[in-house]
């Protein structure tokens, strides 16, 4: 019987066939298709197409450069006529001229257009316009030559613009039904109107112009004009009409607005100060009406903050022709603010969002313009750190305001205007993403006023002091109360205790208790960030060089004072494993050493002492796993330490100063090949023994006595011999270098006089027979040279 496998077995076995089936067939088709590619002739490749000459222009662009040009020269003939020739002719004549030409010109593109000539009809209407304009000046020549030229061109132009605006609709295609949705027309004739709106913009201005009616007139012809071209821009659908009308309302509008401004900066009566505020309030209403009809959100946002920004100073120019200069900002602060109100009405959201950046621009202003103020309470005080303890000013401005630096004048309501700002930002901020940056905004704003109020109000010193020491308190307080970290209020407090401690400098006891009581604060908050610790230790530093100061010790005295704050470092630091703060308690630690260092150096004795307790804190660093890096740091301080003592003792054997080097460098390197043999012996000994055998050997080739090169040759055969012995390259390389050339310098005189002594060609004839011997055995010496490299190089 045939063996039948499992139906689930059969099914494996019948894919695996398919698959390889599948396999074969690709291979085939594949190896098929190479086949037939390879059999097939080779296809020569099309040849190139010739080139094709092509036009450098169009036919339309040609047609309208022609055009252009045709009515330029024909307006040009016109302007000839009438200037040169107007004289030759009578009044008949002139008229029926200058009619039959303008009308003829105004006529025929109503023909042309029937013909569907309408580039032709584009540039004959142009070539008509230009002639109205001629002939309305030919009639001021004939017929008003007495009249005022500003104000009959102002009559000229309303009256051209209302003549050019019937011609262009005259002109027009068929009407929109009644309830067709409004859509951009498509004139036959497209200069006519732009040129009638662009007419449009001189009557107002020429009049006010002619009249001498002053900047007010002038201004309120601006903005009327302005108004007219923003109410056409947003309601006639022409493009290029709304071009026109928009480059009007932005020109004409912008200049009327800042003619305002100037008007109202520069009044000084209640009535002149009416006027101006009437125009900014007319102006900021055109941009709001603008803004609210604008279908671009981008652009009604900033159309609307223009008009907010108008419409503060419109009403912050009001009080202030009547209040003293210092509240000329705040007032303008205030109606910025008001502002804030309309952004919770139903106005459309791009005008909220454009009446808020207004207000938020004017609040950005208000605090620049307390910036100068702020900055001098804060760096001021820095001018004590070279006048300590000279004295205690009588109040808090005349602490800042040192060295002839004067206070603002205009200083006196900073702090109002940081306090309103920062309750704006506080209050008025509600969004879930930019409550935090306001709060932070806030929380500076509040420190910044109270940094400035002691200055502003001008109250004792003692006073402004103890306000600054509460306002650093209570951030500090809020710090180490709050669950989370604050790192804002923390830097607050740490730049205002700078402040602080320069303000202090100025008495000895203020001094002292500013210092004390910042130590005390920073220490208390070390937990909640990583510059508390530093900051404290910093502060710690410059209390104990107070109070060595203050008990009249001198800077080397001090210094042991202050090696008391590397020493608190080196603890906390120890405590501190795992927290990123134990990094800038070392390097505060590390510096404050270095003061010390600093303050010992003019007392050589004492500084050996100070950079030996300086080396007992590195090693006592070093003995952490972490930080065995210290121990060279204290083996180059205790190093620094005995040359410095040695050369208090007077002595001037350099041995003396190496050997206390090589000593500790040879039993390192000899620990180190204990370690890892595999340890080269340049570098386990190398640096040991150059230290102490380059500079005997420099002393010696200028010592003119024997016992150095002597110890020295003992020295350099011993190092020599123990390098034989183990086999060690560099101790056999050093101390042979060495003992050779202390040798060499002890035969030196000896080989001076021989050389005297023999004739002068003993020495050719020497340097003759050692280049024969040379030669004679080139080879051999290569082969002993290339044997003793060998030995050399199987050492270690």
């Amino acid at each position: 019987m045939t063996h039948l496998p499992p139906p689930a077995e059969e099914l494996r076995l019948l894919d695996t066939e398919l698959r390889q089936l599948d396999a074969r067939r690709a291979l085939l088709l594949a190896r098929r298709a190479w086949l037939i590619t390879a059999l097939r002739p080779p296809v020569a490749p099309p040849p190139p197409p010739p080139p094709v000459r092509r036009p450098e222009t169009t036919a339309p662009r040609v047609q309208n450069v022609l055009l252009v040009l045709g009515g330029i020269l024909l307006t040009v003939a016109a302007i000839a006529f009438t200037l040169v020739s107007w004289g030759r002719m009578g009044i008949a004549g002139r008229a029926l001229v200058l009619g039959a030409v303008t009308l003829a010109a105004l006529g025929s593109p109503v023909l042309l257009l029937r013909h569907r000539l309408r580039s032709t009809a584009e540039a004959v209407a142009g070539l008509g316009l230009a002639l109205t304009v001629l002939d309305g000046y030919a009639l001021h020549e004939v017929a008003f030559p007495d009249t005022n030229g500003l104000g009959y061109a102002a009559i000229a132009s309303a009256l051209l613009a209302a003549l050019w605006t019937a011609y262009g609709l005259a002109l027009g295609g068929p009407r929109r039904p009644t309830g067709e949705p409004a859509a951009p027309e498509r004139l036959p004739l497209r200069l006519p109107l732009p040129t009638a709106l662009a007419a449009a913009q001189l009557p107002l201005i020429l009049w006010a112009a002619a009249a001498d009616a002053g900047a007010p007139a002038m201004t309120a012809a601006l903005l009327v004009t302005a108004a007219l071209d923003t109410a056409v821009a947003l309601r006639v659908p022409v493009p290029s009409v709304r071009l026109v009308a928009a480059v009007g309302a932005y020109g004409l509008g912008g200049w009327g607005s800042f003619a305002a401004g100037w008007l109202s900066w520069t009044a000084t009566g209640p009535s002149a100060v009416a006027r101006a505020a009437a125009l900014l309030l007319f102006a900021g209403a055109i941009a709001l009406a603008a803004a609210w009809r604008l279908p671009d959100t981008n652009v009604a946002t900033w159309v609307a903050s223009a008009g907010g920004l108008l419409t503060v100073a419109a009403l912050g120019g009001v009080p202030r022709s009547s209040l003293p200069g210092d509240w000329t900002v705040p007032g303008y602060l205030v109606c910025a603010v008001a502002l804030l109100a309309a952004v919770r009405t139903r106005l459309p959201e791009p005008m909220r969002r454009g009446l808020a950046l207004a207000a938020g621009s004017v609040q950005a202003v208000a605090v620049v313009w307390a910036l100068p103020p702020l900055a001098l309470a804060l760096l001021g005080p820095v001018a004590w750190v070279g006048r300590v303890w000279t004295g205690a000013p009588s109040t808090a401005r005349e602490a800042v305001t040192t060295d002839g630096v004067r206070w603002p004048a205009y200083a006196a309501t900073a702090p109002l205007v940081l306090v309103v700002v920062a309750t704006v930002l506080a209050v008025a901020v509600r969004g879930t993403e930019w409550r935090p940056r306001a709060r932070i905004g806030a929380s500076a704003l509040a420190w910044a006023a109270v940094l400035v109020l002691p200055a502003a109000l001008d109250i004792p010193y003692w006073a402004g002091l103890s306000a600054q020491g509460l306002t650093i308190v209570a951030a500090l307080a809020y710090t180490a109360r709050s669950a989370k970290a604050r790192p804002v209020p923390f830097l607050l407090a740490l730049v205002g205790s700078v402040s602080l401690a320069c303000l202090s400098l100025a008495a000895e006891g203020m001094t002292l208790g500013v210092l004390a009581t910042l130590t005390v604060l920073f220490s208390a908050v070390s937990g909640r960030s990583r510059l508390a610790p530093v900051a404290a230790l910093t502060y710690a530093t410059a209390l104990a060089c107070a109070v060595g100061a203050s008990l009249g010790w001198q800077s080397q005295h001090i210094a042991l004072l202050v090696l008391l704050v590397p020493v608190v470092a080196a603890l906390l630091a120890a405590r501190l494993a795992d927290s990123p703060a134990r990094v800038p308690v070392e390097v505060t630690g590390a510096v404050a050493g270095l003061l010390a260092v600093g303050l010992a150096v003019t007392d050589p004795p004492l500084l050996a002492l100070v950079l030996a307790l300086c080396g007992v804190i590195a090693a006592g660093t070093a003995v952490r796993e972490d930080r065995r890096s210290a121990g060279y740091v204290a083996t180059a301080l205790f190093l620094l330490a005995t040359w410095v003592r040695l050369a208090c003792w007077g002595v001037g054997c350099v041995e003396a100063y190496t050997l206390p080097v090589t000593v500790p460098a040879l039993l390192v390197g000899a620990v180190g090949r204990r370690k890892d043999p595999l340890t080269s012996s340049w570098t386990a000994y190398g640096a040991g023994l150059s230290v102490t055998l380059v500079p005997s050997l420099l002393t010696a080739w200028t010592d003119p006595d024997w016992p150095r090169p002597l110890l020295l040759g003992v020295a350099a055969l011993t190092v020599t011999l123990v390098g034989a012995r183990y086999r060690l390259r560099a101790p056999l390389v050093l101390g042979g270098g060495v003992l050779a050339l202390d040798a060499l310098h002890e035969l030196a005189p000896y080989l001076v006089q021989m050389a005297g002594a023999l004739p002068r060609w003993v020495p050719p004839a020497l340097a003759g027979l050692v280049l024969l011997a040379l030669g004679a055995t080139y080879e051999q010496r290569i082969r002993d040279a290339r044997r003793v490299r060998d030995v050399l190089g199987r050492m270690r």
